[in-house]
C-alpha cells in the first residue's frame, strides 16, 4: 500500500481522507473509487454509507477519498491519480470544480476507467460517462416557486441574499442558484454562471463552502450592504449559518429562508421554523446506483446511464401549483 501512496505528495495525502471496504472473490479483481468534496458534510457521509453498503452487497472493493474542503480540486486530482495507479475499474466523483477536474477525468477515461459523477455534473456533463444525482436546477426552481407563492404580493419587493457554494462556481452551485431565481420569476442573464447583477432585488451574494461557519460569515457581509427578507442557501448548513447571523443582528424576524438538501437536521430546522421550504435529495441512492452501474459495466458491458435520483419540496406551508410533501413525510425520507 505504501508504494501506491508514494506517487502522492505529502500535501496531497494530507488533503485526503481515505477509507476502504473489502468484500471477497470479485473484490480482489474489482476496485471502485468514491471521491466526494468533503468527509464532514452529512450529505457526503450518507453518500459514502450508500456506496459502502452496495459495494459489500456486490462483492467489490470500495476505496473512498474526500478533499479537505469544498473546492479542493487538487485533492481530487490526486485521488483520481491514486485510484488509477491502484487499478480502479470505475470512479464515482462529486467534483469540487466542474471545469478544472475535466482534464484529469479525461485522462482516466482514456486509460479505460469508467467515471460517473454524483450530484454535481462536469462542464460539459458529457466529460463523464454518466451523472447520477438530483436535478439541481429543478430543486432550485421548486424552492423559488414556493418562495414566490409564500411571499405573495411581497415577492415583487423582496430583498434577497444568496448564500452560494464556492468561488469556482461548480455546476451544482450555478444550477441551484439560477433555478431558484427562475422559479422566483427573476430572469437569469447568463445560465452558465450566476451574478448579483441579475436583479436589483439581490442585496448580495457570497460563498459559504457549504458550511455553517461560511453561511454565517457570508450573511454578515451581505447585511453590511442592506437588510434582507428572503434568503436562498445552497444547502442546510449554509442556511443555518445565515440564520444565526440574522438572529445575532436582530434581523431574523420576517425573513423567509429556503435551501436544498432535505437532511434530517434540515427537516428539524423546518419544524423549528428556521427554513420555510427545502428541496430534498437522496445521496444514499446516488452512490448505490453508481456502484451498481460500475459493476454492471464490468460484468456485462452495460453502458452507464444518467439518472435523476429525485427531488421533492418539503414544506408545512404549501403553495398552490407547487407540489410538496410535509415535514413529517420528509422526516421518513431524510438522511444524516
Amino acid at each position: 500500500m505504501s508504494k501506491k501512496f508514494g506517487i502522492l505528495s505529502t500535501a496531497a495525502i494530507a488533503a485526503l481522507s481515505i477509507a476502504m471496504t473489502s468484500a471477497p472473490t470479485f473484490a480482489a479483481e474489482t476496485l471502485v473509487g468514491l471521491i466526494t468534496k468533503t468527509n464532514t458534510n452529512p450529505f457526503f457521509v450518507k453518500m459514502k454509507e450508500g456506496a459502502e453498503a452496495k459495494a459489500k452487497e456486490l462483492g467489490v472493493t470500495l476505496q473512498s477519498y474526500a478533499g479537505k474542503f469544498d473546492g479542493d480540486n487538487d485533492g481530487q486530482v490526486a485521488a483520481i491519480e491514486q485510484l488509477m495507479a491502484a487499478g480502479a475499474k470505475g470512479i464515482l466523483l462529486v467534483p469540487s470544480d466542474s471545469n478544472a477536474i475535466v482534464p484529469t477525468v479525461d485522462k482516466a477515461r482514456k486509460a479505460g476507467v469508467l467515471v460517473i459523477t454524483l450530484d454535481t455534473s462536469l462542464n460539459p456533463p458529457t466529460a463523464a460517462d454518466a451523472n447520477i444525482g438530483t436535478d439541481n436546477y429543478k430543486a432550485g426552481v421548486l424552492i423559488g416557486q414556493w418562495a414566490k407563492g409564500a411571499l405573495g404580493d411581497k415577492a415583487a419587493s423582496a430583498k434577497i441574499a444568496t448564500l452560494d457554494g464556492a468561488v469556482n462556481k461548480p455546476s451544482v452551485d450555478v444550477q441551484r442558484h439560477n433555478g431558484f431565481l427562475d422559479g422566483f420569476g427573476i430572469k437569469v442573464k447568463d445560465p452558465s454562471t450566476y451574478a448579483e447583477s441579475d436583479s436589483p432585488q439581490i442585496v448580495g451574494s457570497d460563498v459559504t463552502a457549504g458550511s455553517e461557519e461560511g453561511g454565517r460569515t457570508a450573511m454578515e457581509k451581505i447585511l453590511q450592504k442592506g437588510d434582507v427578507n428572503l434568503v436562498y442557501a445552497i444547502n442546510e448548513p449554509a442556511a443555518y449559518g445565515g440564520y444565526a447571523a440574522l438572529k445575532a443582528a436582530g434581523k431574523d424576524k420576517g425573513v423567509t429562508i429556503v435551501a436544498v438538501d432535505g437532511g434530517c437536521n434540515g427537516v428539524k430546522m423546518m419544524k423549528d421554523g428556521i427554513i420555510g421550504g427545502d428541496s430534498q435529495q437522496y445521496p444514499l441512492l446516488m452512490a448505490a446506483d453508481g456502484v451498481q452501474q460500475v459493476v454492471d459495466f464490468i460484468k456485462n458491458g452495460t453502458k452507464p446511464a444518467s439518472i435523476d435520483s429525485g427531488e421533492k419540496l418539503i414544506t408545512d406551508h404549501p403553495v398552490a401549483g407547487v407540489p410538496s410533501i410535509t415535514t413529517d413525510e420528509g422526516k421518513k425520507l431524510c438522511w444524516g
